[in-house]
């Protein structure tokens, strides 16, 4: 057994980084990693059924985990993209793709199986890919998250009634509904009204093992209670996670169970990937491209067709459909489980598990194809800026620039908005404020803009290179006018400095040396001895900034800089100390 967890550990050290420095994200890591190891690479585990019992653990501890992020709130906020567009894509694709396989030959229980199966996308996939490209809070982005929080809610019932799909219990006894509602009762009661007050009693111990080891009680007894009852081991593990979703210590239980999962659900996805028949690909080539072709191109039309009835632009609804047009991990947990139940062959199984992995594999060489040919988020044309002069033009319109702007507001200070991403500019309207959808780094905007009139430009886009562009064709346009600017980073400020613009701030500057006041003061120290403290650490800093604008192109002379100017921060603070305590 030690040989064997050396062998599945080393095998994703491996084969994990690789998948996701490659951006493939883990999942097909552990996949890797299962098929390399497994029958169909180098065969050093044969025992795939024995691995698989324990690993289903891990889907049952995602299943808690997915009941514990189901707030009420959380849901009634994003109600009608995950009760909307969620259920229509989970209905439509299932009774698609069953009836694909029922017309091939395949009792209904089977077809439905598969076409559930292969409805479900990948959420840690697309999460992730959609996070690296920034795209979560774009319209397709807030779509599929919505899609897919339904897609892992929707799957909890279809585990639970697997085995009757199978035709295990069928017809259960009068004792056995009774077995199963007291159990079900006996979950919600002690979840609801018992296990808070355990919780904050094992809390108050300040033991953190023993607050684990009541977690993953929580999580393995409700299992095997529910399982003891004919139900799925991972319905009760999501009741659970539910019916504590409110509680205090839905975040203490979350971090206990999250690593044990992350294994468990690795060394599930090893197995899948062992028991993974990937000669099929070679044997049966026609059949692979089928299924694979079948599965991305139905889900892709559904998905599309689903994102322009919901009214989102046409470039959106292709990314919609691209984005979730894969296979998911949840496709391999129903296959095993329905292979297991007796539902669905092996061979075809094994088929379906193929089909899925590739179709995860294809997709971003997919999004990446359509990002390329669409428009940009189907932007509309840029605004026609039409105004007055105003004393103040701000260009980009985000949390920052919003708060400049509510000032000048209620200060009775007229001021112009010019904001390049559409989407920033649609939210913000909402809400009544006056903002010209327009890109800033042409000419002409800022002639349009009467910039030449305002006495102030403030530049608050986070993107480094493009408030470095615009700084530029301001200060040569318009050499006379001040310039207010926000940096990124502290290389950003000095490349605005080079530019002659002086009035610059860097993003978290400011709110970073608050907190740290306030740390300070829970500390133990003074309000006013944080204050001093803050204000000589900022000096400092603003004298060293100073400095390394003289050198910071040479980064041996910055690295030097940086070394001695902490030094010097630390002796100044002693010289403080000391000056501060009277002694000599």
């Amino acid at each position: 057994m030690l040989a064997d967890i050396v062998l599945f550990l080393g095998a994703a050290v491996i084969a994990v980084p690789i998948f996701r420095r490659l951006k493939l994200g883990a999942v097909l890591g552990y996949l890797a990693a299962g098929v390399a190891i497994g029958p169909s690479g180098l065969g050093f585990v044969t025992d795939i059924d024995r691995i698989l019992q324990v690993s289903e653990l891990g889907v049952v501890m995602l299943l808690f985990v997915i009941g514990l992020e189901l707030q009420v709130s959380r849901l009634r906020a994003l109600r009608t993209t995950v009760f909307g567009l969620g259920t229509a894509q989970i209905v439509l694709t299932t009774a698609a793709l069953a009836t694909l396989a029922w017309l091939s030959g395949w009792k209904l229980t089977v077809a439905l199986t598969i076409g559930f199966g292969l409805a479900l996308s990948s959420t840690a996939f697309v999460i992730q890919m959609l996070s690296e490209r920034g795209e979560l809070v774009t319209r397709h982005g807030r779509a599929s998250f919505g899609i897919l929080l339904f897609q892992d809610i929707a799957v909890i019932p279809f585990i639970a009634i697997l085995p009757m799909l199978a035709g295990h219990h069928i017809h259960p006894s009068a004792s056995a509904i009774a077995a199963t509602l007291l159990t079900l009762l006996l979950v919600v009661v002690v979840a609801r009204y018992l296990l808070r007050p355990v919780l904050r009693l094992l809390a108050s111990t300040q033991v953190p093992e023993i607050f684990t080891a009541a977690a993953l009680l929580l999580v393995i007894g409700t299992a095997m209670a529910m399982e003891s009852v004919g139900l799925s081991a991972s319905l009760g593990a999501f009741v659970a996670g539910v019916l504590l979703a409110d509680s205090e210590y839905r975040h203490a239980l979350q971090a206990d169970i999250e690593p044990f999962k992350g294994l468990l659900l690795g060394l599930f996805f090893i197995a899948v990937g062992m028991s993974a028949d990937f000669s099929l690909v070679v044997e049966r080539p026609l059949d692979v491209i089928i299924v694979v072709a079948t599965l991305m191109g139905v889900k892709a039309l559904v998905l599309f067709g689903i994102g322009r009835f919901a009214k989102l632009p046409a470039g959106s609804a292709l990314s919609l459909a691209a984005s979730l047009s894969q296979g998911g991990e949840f496709a391999f947990v129903l296959f095993s489980l329905a292979a297991r139940a007796g539902l669905l062959p092996l061979q075809v199984q094994s088929l379906l598990v193929v089909a899925v992995t590739l179709s995860m594999v294809a997709t971003p060489l997919l999004y990446a194809m359509i990002a390329r040919l669409r428009r940009v988020d189907d932007a509309p044309p840029f605004d026609e800026v039409d105004v007055p002069p105003s004393p103040v033009v701000i260009v980009g319109f985000g949390p920052f620039g919003q708060i400049i702007g509510r000032m000048l507001r209620v200060k009775k200070i007229p001021y112009t908005v010019l904001e390049k991403n559409w989407q920033q500019v649609d939210f913000v309207r909402r809400f009544g404020s006056r903002v010209f959808y327009s890109d800033a780094s042409r000419p002409e905007v800022l002639r349009a803009a009467q910039v030449d009139k305002a006495r102030l430009l403030i530049i608050t886009i986070p993107d480094e290179e493009n408030s470095l562009r615009i700084a530029r064709l301001v200060r040569g346009e318009y050499p006379k006018l001040r310039i207010f600017a926000v940096a990124r980073t502290r290389m950003h400020q000095m490349r605005l400095m080079d530019l002659g613009i002086s009035d610059v701030i860097r993003r978290s500057y400011f709110s970073s040396l608050e907190m740290t006041a306030d740390i300070l003061v829970a500390l133990g120290a003074s309000q006013e001895q944080a204050r001093a403290d803050i204000t000589l650490f900022r000096q400092h800093d603003e004298s060293t900034l100073a400095r390394q604008h003289a050198v910071y192109r040479d980064e041996r002379k910055l690295v030097q800089t940086a070394r001695e100017a902490a030094e010097e921060l630390e002796q100044l603070f002693e010289t403080d100390r000391v000056t501060r305590n009277g002694q000599p």
